[in-house]
């Protein structure tokens, strides 16, 4: 009998996911997260403007929701969308001579 490790079969010839990969192919995943964001921003700009159409003063904190606000909108855009990976580096290649 011999001792020599034997190659596990099945699983190591398989590459493993990355974590970060599920959520990126997952399109309701995206979907669901990102709309949670765009109406979370929506929430916050309506408890800011309802200040506003009280006739109460704009104040920094109401011009700091409203930029909160729009920061949460644009990210639940950007997962939506899914940005990352999709554009392609130029192979600038050999030069010809």
């Amino acid at each position: 009998m011999s001792t020599a490790p034997q190659e596990p079969t099945g699983g190591a010839a398989t590459p493993a996911p990355q974590p970060g990969t599920r959520f990126r192919n997952c399109w309701s995943c995206r979907l669901v997260s990102g709309g949670g964001l765009i109406l979370a921003g929506a929430y916050v700009f309506m408890a800011a403007r309802s200040v506003m159409r009280r006739g109460g003063p704009t104040s920094m904190g109401t011009v700091a929701q409203i930029t909160f606000a729009a920061s949460l909108a644009a990210w639940g855009i950007v997962v939506i969308a899914d940005p990352v990976g999709k554009a392609q580096r130029k192979d600038m290649g050999t030069p010809s001579t």
